[in-house]
C-alpha cells in the first residue's frame, strides 16, 4: 500500500511541469494574437504627438512597439487617483515608454506587475523617485503596483533627450526585480555577469564619489543612492542620451546595449 501511494506521489510530481506548461499555452496564443492585431490609427497619432522618442525609432522597432503595447494594455490595469480619469492617451503614453525597454528581446511583460496607479502630479505616499523639492514622481513596489505622476510621465514622454524619464525609471526597477532582488542585477540574457558587475560597480562607485565631492556628472546623482537606483538612472540616460553616455561612459553603454539588445545611437535623435 505504501509503495502504491509513493508511486502515485511520483506520478503527481511528474505531472506538475506538464500542467504548468499547458496552463501557459492559452496565454502565449493570446499574446501572439494581440501582437499581430492592427494598431489603431488614433493610437499612432497619440504616439507621434505625445511620445517624442517614437518619432526617432526605426520602423521595425515601431512595429515591435505596437505589438508590445497591445499585450501590455491587455494585461495591466490602470487606476486613476485624485481625479485622474484613465484615457487612451494615458494608457498608450505610459505603455509605450514601458515597452521601449522590451524591444528586440524575449520578454514576459513585467510578470510581477498587475496594476499601475496614476496620480495627477507629484504625490506624498511612501516612495521612490523624488523631485528636487522632495515630492514623489513615481515608485515601483516589488510584486506590487507601480505608482506614477501623470504630469511627470508626460514630461518624460515629451522630452526624449534630457535623460529623465520617470516611467522608464520605474519599469527598469521592474526588470531589476524579475530575479527577486532589487540589486541592479537584472536577468541578463548574455552570459558575462562578471563583466556586467565589474563595469557597473566601478561606475557606481565613481558616481558616489562625484556626489560626495559635488563634482559635475552626466549621470543623475540620484543613481548614487544604491545599485538599484543606479541601474534605473543609467537606463534613462541610455535611452535618451546615448551619444553622451557612450562618449563619457563607453563601457557602461556597451553593457546596457548588450542587456537591452538595442542601440539608441542608431536612432535619429
Amino acid at each position: 500500500m505504501n509503495n502504491l501511494l509513493f508511486l502515485k506521489f511520483l506520478l503527481l510530481l511528474a505531472a506538475v511541469p506538464m500542467v504548468i506548461y499547458l496552463s501557459k499555452i492559452p496565454k502565449k496564443r493570446k499574446r501572439r494574437r494581440l501582437y499581430k492585431t492592427p494598431f489603431p490609427a488614433e493610437w499612432i497619432h497619440i504616439l507621434k504627438t505625445r511620445f517624442a522618442l517614437y518619432n526617432y525609432l526605426p520602423e521595425p522597432l515601431k512595429r515591435q512597439l505596437h505589438g508590445h503595447i497591445h499585450i501590455f494594455l491587455d494585461e495591466k490595469n490602470f487606476v486613476g487617483y485624485k481625479g485622474v480619469i484613465i484615457t487612451d492617451t494615458i494608457r498608450v503614453v505610459i505603455a509605450a515608454q514601458a515597452c521601449v525597454l522590451l524591444l528586440n528581446r524575449k520578454t514576459n511583460y513585467y510578470p510581477h506587475l498587475d496594476n499601475i496607479l496614476v496620480y495627477p502630479s507629484a504625490f506624498k505616499e511612501s516612495e521612490e523617485i523624488h523631485s528636487q523639492h522632495g515630492s514623489r514622481l513615481g515608485e515601483s513596489w516589488h510584486r506590487g503596483p507601480i505608482v506614477l505622476s501623470w504630469q511627470h510621465s508626460q514630461l518624460g514622454a515629451d522630452n526624449a533627450q534630457d535623460g529623465e524619464n520617470v516611467v522608464m525609471h520605474e519599469f527598469a526597477h521592474q526588470l531589476d526585480q524579475e530575479n527577486s532582488a532589487s540589486d541592479g542585477l537584472p536577468l541578463l540574457q548574455h552570459n558575462n555577469i562578471k563583466q556586467w558587475s565589474q563595469v557597473l560597480s566601478k561606475e557606481f562607485k565613481a558616481l558616489k564619489l562625484k556626489r560626495k565631492l559635488r563634482k559635475k556628472s552626466l549621470l543623475n546623482k540620484y543613481g548614487a543612492t544604491n545599485a538599484a537606483e543606479f541601474f534605473a538612472v543609467i537606463t534613462e540616460h541610455f535611452i535618451e542620451q546615448p551619444e553622451q553616455l557612450n562618449s563619457k561612459h563607453p563601457q557602461l553603454y556597451q553593457e546596457l546595449k548588450k542587456y537591452y539588445q538595442i542601440d539608441p545611437l542608431n536612432w535619429n535623435n
